[in-house]
């Protein structure tokens, strides 16, 4: 694998940094289309009920209301498993999330929808809905609904048991189990054995731009869509599922998108707008409140976690056991399989069980959070480690490197790992000049944690035309979120030999691009980056026969090195021999078509030193350095933003956010306001340093860096906050609030 790259590893300006930073780039609230009606969702105040009665009368008798939608709308069709993207999921799921049926499930459950001709009459006419509930038991979260005699959320779900359909009707959707070795016999091995109970609240992903989406249901037929979105080809089959359309029948295009990090995956307005134009004759547009966001939009889930792990004298971990139990929200599909896929993973441990429960609760149906499940999982095994290092008298990086997973390491899940970075993360960690600085002063701790995010392929579409001044345009289908546009273009311009700035890229509708995944997984840079490389090699193979035309030769005797075609002392550059193409054969244009394996996990680590006020339970993060594998960074910039990213939501995520909710299931806290985010006010710079371990299934080693980052910072924090409690009591609860944080000083006082 060559690394005497010309543009990977540079950082020039991103292609779309002028009209973000002009203003001049649309957004899905952007969108105006002539005659365009507004929307309004009307959402549950129960987090628990039977809809007994809906009557819309009052409201579709408003002036200026053109339509009013409601689950009964929907067309009637069996219900069936279908893939969209997140995982098999069953029909009327998805359905009912979107609009509620029979039952709502959480509060701000979508229940009916107005289009009217502008938001204020929407707003008014969703009030003169009547709706009556039947109240129910509200279950809130994994332990409670998973009790005996827990109110039931769903009379049709029953429990799969390790595989198996029992017919038993609960909450818990499923319950699997990964296994490997003989666990009783590693823990008999054992010196040393720590097991600890670990809880996490609800978080939301926190992007700035709502939810929205504008549709036109035409006069052809034919479904348009404009919205925000991680991947627009999952909001078309989505709406071709809902609507009981065909594909071919629904167009989605995506706008620029305001922050996702998982939670713009599933669809929630997008069918209900394309219904009300259906009924209206004309487009609507709705755009979620801040308020809906949260109580209507998918967080990743609330979780409580049991590890037990042990080592023998020497340091060596000998077993490791988990009981996952994640909150799923309303519908069935909790990150609990992600967790227990990384639960684990950064260790070399022949002795392992896994035990994963997926439980509905009356909260949002969860969604995906960068990297889900996985800070759950290392918020509880990091911390462990970290006590059994204690416990050893080991430095704690020192364990995590006798006992740190290697090529050829196998997860109790199945994989065994190709070439990985781990060990190299480690080291660069403890090599660090923060790890080997001093920390001084009282009430102040560091910490230490690693974390693992498998990462994904998935197919990908990429086409390169080339133009007659040495430009190339490249299309693609995938979302950018964090720079990817750029990424996908410097690898195009590494294989033609030309600059990032040649390469114009766009990222265009359904129609206009071959199937693309979702902007999700760690995917984009790795997966559409290797759909960028096979167009751009089909440009040059064209480009060479071109030349070879040219010089009566054969395109395999046509060189290409640094953007100069040559043959037998003969040169072209690409810009000269681009200006010949209508002379030797008309338009080049080069297509790339992957799904690609080996997408090559990444880890990443953290160390962080805080600082408690023991009056107030107040904790400052002094210094916060993040290491990560990159695999080969392409633009180190994008990487560097990326790693900060995820640690400064880590960092929220571990000191402050969470639902509050209240015992009837509502959030108690559902604005930016309340809702507990960090601001620059409360962070040190994020310092990083890029681990390159490069990934041999991809031509440029690319690992995918958008999710490791985010895993390792909640129990890096507990941990430095354990030092700086002065030991004896760990905190075991996400987030560390200083209410939390003075409890524990009060534990130990007494």
């Amino acid at each position: 694998m060559s690394t005497n790259y010309r543009v990977i590893g540079t950082r020039p300006i991103r292609h779309d940094g002028a009209d973000k930073v002009t203003g001049r780039a649309l957004y899905g609230a952007d969108i105006n289309l002539a005659g365009m009606l507004h929307g309004y969702v009307l959402r549950s105040p129960h987090a628990h009920a039977i809809i007994k009665r809906i009557d819309t009368a009052k409201a579709r008798a408003l002036d200026g209301v053109k339509a009013v939608v409601t689950a009964a709308d929907f067309p009637v069709t069996p219900d069936r498993i279908v893939d969209l993207g997140e995982g098999e999921t069953p029909l009327s799921c998805i359905r009912g999330n979107v609009l509620a049926s029979g039952k709502v499930l959480y509060r701000g459950h979508a229940v009916a929808a107005v289009a009217a001709i502008n938001t204020h009459i929407a707003e008014e006419a969703v009030k003169l809905i009547e709706v009556e509930y039947e109240v129910l038991p509200a279950v809130l979260t994994a332990p409670e609904a998973m009790a005996e005699g827990a109110s039931i959320l769903h009379d049709t779900l029953k429990t799969k048991e390790l595989g198996e359909q029992t017919g038993r009707v609960s909450n818990v959707a499923e319950h699997f189990r990964h296994t490997m070795g003989d666990v009783a016999k590693g823990f008999a091995d054992a010196t040393v054995i720590v097991e600890r109970t670990f809880d996490t609240a609800t978080v939301h992903q926190g992007y700035i731009e709502p939810h929205n989406a504008t549709a036109l249901w035409n006069n052809d037929g034919r479904v348009h869509v404009w919205c925000s979105t991680q991947g627009s080809f999952v909001v078309r089959d989505t709406i071709a599922c809902v609507l009981d359309l065909p594909v071919s029948q629904v167009k989605v295009t995506p706008m620029e998108i305001g922050g996702g990090f998982g939670g713009k995956i599933p669809v929630y307005l997008e069918p209900v707008a394309a219904l009300l134009s259906k009924m209206s004759g004309r487009p609507v547009k709705i755009v979620m409140s801040r308020k809906d966001v949260f109580e209507g939009s998918g967080p990743t889930p609330g979780s409580h976690t049991r590890v037990k792990m042990g080592v023998n004298a020497e340091g060596k971990i000998t077993a490791a056991e988990a009981t996952l139990a994640f909150e799923a929200g309303a519908y069935p599909g909790a990150m609990v399989g992600p967790a227990a896929m990384t639960v684990f993973a950064a260790y070399d441990v022949a002795n392992v069980t896994i035990d994963g429960y997926d439980v509905v609760v009356n909260k949002p149906s969860t969604a995906a959070y960068r990297a889900p499940g996985a800070p759950n999982a290392a918020f509880a095994t990091e911390q462990v480690v970290d006590e059994i290092a204690e416990k050893l008298g080991m430095d704690p990086i020192d364990l995590r490197l006798k006992n740190a997973a290697k090529e050829g390491t196998r997860r109790a899940d199945g994989p065994k790992f190709r070439k990985i970075g781990c060990v190299e993360v480690l080291q660069a960690m403890k090599a660090s000049e923060h790890y080997r600085s001093e920390l001084g002063g009282p009430n102040r701790g560091r910490g230490v944690a690693v974390g693992f995010w498998f990462n994904v392929g998935l197919p990908s579409s990429v086409t390169i035309s080339v133009n007659a001044d040495g430009t190339v345009n490249l299309v693609e289908g995938s979302t950018d979120i964090g720079g990817t546009r750029t990424s996908i273009a410097m690898q195009a311009a590494e294989v033609l030999g030309i600059t990032a700035e040649q390469v114009r890229p766009t990222v265009v509708d359904t129609d206009s691009v071959g199937f693309t995944g979702v902007t999700g997984g760690s995917r984009t840079t790795f997966a559409t980056g290797m759909a960028a490389y096979e167009a751009a090699q089909d440009v040059v193979r064209q480009m060479k026969e071109r030349a070879a035309k040219i010089w009566e030769t054969t395109a395999d005797a046509v060189a290409l090195d640094a953007g100069v075609f040559s043959h037998e002392g003969k040169q072209f550059t690409f810009a000269e021999l681009a200006e010949k193409l209508g002379s030797t054969g008309g338009p080049v244009v080069g297509r790339g078509a992957v799904n690609p394996r080996g997408a090559g996990g990444s880890f990443a680590g953290v160390v962080v030193d805080v600082e408690v006020d023991p009056e107030t339970g107040k904790t400052t993060i002094l210094r916060f350095t993040s290491v990560q594998d990159a695999g080969k960074a392409i633009h180190p910039s994008y990487v560097e933003g990326q790693m900060q990213g995820g640690s400064v939501q880590g960092i929220g995520w571990a000191l402050n956010e969470e639902y509050y909710m209240n015992t009837e299931g509502t959030m108690t806290n559902s604005s930016l306001l309340d809702y507990r985010m960090p601001t620059a006010l409360d962070l040190p710079m994020i310092e990083t340093i890029i681990v390159e371990v490069p990934n041999p299934s991809h031509p440029f080693g690319v690992r995918g860096v958008g999710e490791a980052n985010i895993v390792p910072p909640t129990p890096a924090i507990a941990n430095a906050l354990y030092r700086a409690l002065g030991g004896g009591v760990r905190l075991t609860r996400l987030p560390m609030n200083p209410p939390a944080v003075m409890r524990a000083v009060w534990s130990k006082a007494n």
